[in-house]
C-alpha cells in the first residue's frame, strides 16, 4: 500500500550547499562586472539571492503537490511549453540577444521557455512511457512517438538557435528511453542516425563550425574565438591546489567573459583551487546519486521515470557545462545548475528537485 514517507533530507541538503555555493560565488564573480554596468557591485547577488529564495518556495510548492496529480495535466504543460517556444521566435514576442531568441520579456521579467520545456517534456514522457511499458520493446509503437515529440521540442530549440540544449535535451529523452525499457538496438540505430543530423547543423552554421575548430585547437585564435576558453584554462591553472582566496580572482578583471553565468566552474576553481573544484563536482555526483537512489527504489514506473528523468535533466546540464570549462567539449551556452547567475533557470531546476523529493517521500517503497 502507498506510505508517506520522508523526504530524502540528504538530497536537500546537496541542493542547499549547492544553492548556497551559486550565491556566494555569482556575487564573487560578478562584483566588478556589476559595478562598471551598473554601479552597484551587489546588482547580481540581489538578483541572484531573490530567485534562490523563491526557488526554494517554488521547491517547496511542488514537493507538497502529490507528484501523481501532474498526470493529467501533462498533455497541456507540453503544449504551453511548445506555445511558448513559438512566441519566442515571433517579434517582438522574443527577445533577441547576440543574434539568438532565447528569451521571452515581460516588464522587467526575462524567462527563457526551453528550461520550461526540459520539464515539460520530462513529465509528459514518464507518463507517456509508465502507460506504453508493453511496447516500449517495439520501435514503431514505443520508441518512435516519444522520439517525434522530442524532435518537435528540439526542432523549435534548434532554431532559437540553441543547438547545445537541444542536444541535451535528446541525450535526456534517450536516457528515459533506456530506463522505460527499450532495445539497445534500437537506441544505437537512433544515435547512429543523429550523428550526420549533428553534423549538417555543424558545418551549415559558421559560428557552429567555429566553435568546434576552437574547441580543437583554441589557440589557433587567441585573442578571437578561442579567447574565452584560454581565459578559463588560465583562471582554472591558477587557482593551484586551495586557491588564490575568495573574491580574489585575476580572470574576472574584464578578461573571463561573463565570468558569473556559463564560466562560473572557472572562478571557483581559480578562487577555491582543485580542492573546491573537486569538491563541486563531488556535490554533483552526490546529486547523481541521491536522484538514482530515488528512482530505484519507486515501484510506482511513473515516479521512477520521473526520477530519473529529472535526475537526467540535472546531470546532463552539469556535465555539459563542467566540460565545456575544461575543454572536454565546444563551447555551449548551458548554465551550471544551481550555481550559475539566472532566474528561470534556477527556478526550474528547483522545481525538478521538488518533484524529486516529492517522489522520494510519496513512493510505494
Amino acid at each position: 500500500m502507498p506510505r508517506k514517507m520522508s523526504p530524502d533530507y540528504w538530497l536537500f541538503v546537496i541542493v542547499l550547499a549547492l544553492l548556497g555555493l551559486g550565491v556566494v560565488m555569482v556575487y564573487s564573480a560578478s562584483a566588478i562586472v556589476a559595478t562598471d554596468r551598473f554601479h552597484d557591485s551587489h546588482f547580481f547577488l540581489k538578483k541572484q539571492f531573490f530567485w534562490a529564495v523563491l526557488g526554494l518556495g517554488v521547491m517547496w510548492a511542488v514537493m507538497a503537490i502529490d507528484y501523481r496529480r501532474w498526470r493529467p495535466i501533462v498533455g497541456p504543460l507540453l503544449a504551453v511549453a511548445f506555445v511558448l517556444l513559438v512566441l519566442v521566435l515571433i517579434p517582438p514576442f522574443g527577445q533577441s540577444i547576440n543574434g539568438t531568441r532565447r528569451w521571452l520579456r515581460w516588464g522587467p521579467v526575462s524567462v527563457q521557455p526551453t528550461e520550461f520545456a526540459k520539464l515539460a517534456l520530462v513529465l509528459y514522457l514518464a507518463d507517456f512511457l509508465a502507460r506504453r511499458q508493453e511496447t516500449i520493446t517495439s520501435f514503431w509503437r514505443g520508441v518512435l512517438p516519444p522520439l517525434m515529440v522530442t524532435g518537435g521540442v528540439a526542432a523549435l530549440v534548434l532554431l532559437q538557435p540553441d543547438l547545445g540544449s537541444a542536444l541535451a535535451i535528446v541525450g535526456v529523452v534517450l536516457c528515459m528511453i533506456f530506463v522505460a525499457g527499450a532495445r539497445l538496438a534500437h537506441l544505437g540505430l537512433i544515435g547512429a542516425a543523429a550523428v550526420p543530423v549533428v553534423a549538417l547543423a555543424v558545418m551549415t552554421a559558421t559560428y557552429r563550425l567555429r566553435r568546434v575548430l576552437t574547441f580543437l585547437d583554441p589557440w589557433a585564435d587567441p585573442r578571437g574565438a578561442g579567447f574565452q576558453i584560454i581565459q578559463s584554462y588560465l583562471a582554472l591553472g591558477g587557482g593551484g591546489l586551495l586557491g588564490r582566496g575568495l573574491g580574489e580572482s585575476k580572470q574576472k578583471l574584464f578578461y573571463l567573459p561573463e565570468p558569473h553565468t556559463d564560466f562560473i566552474f572557472a572562478i571557483i576553481g581559480e578562487e577555491l583551487g582543485f580542492v573546491g573544484a573537486v569538491a563541486t563536482v563531488m556535490l554533483f555526483g552526490l546529486l547523481l546519486w541521491r536522484g538514482m537512489r530515488v528512482g530505484l527504489r519507486v515501484v510506482d514506473p511513473f515516479g521512477a521515470l520521473v526520477a530519473f528523468g529529472v535526475t537526467a535533466m540535472l546531470a546532463t546540464q552539469a556535465v555539459v557545462n563542467l566540460g565545456v570549462v575544461v575543454g572536454l567539449f565546444p563551447t555551449k551556452g548551458l548554465p551550471l545548475p544551481f550555481v550559475s547567475s539566472g532566474g528561470s533557470s534556477l527556478l526550474v531546476v528547483m522545481a525538478a528537485v521538488g518533484l524529486l523529493l516529492n517522489v522520494s517521500q510519496r513512493a510505494e517503497t
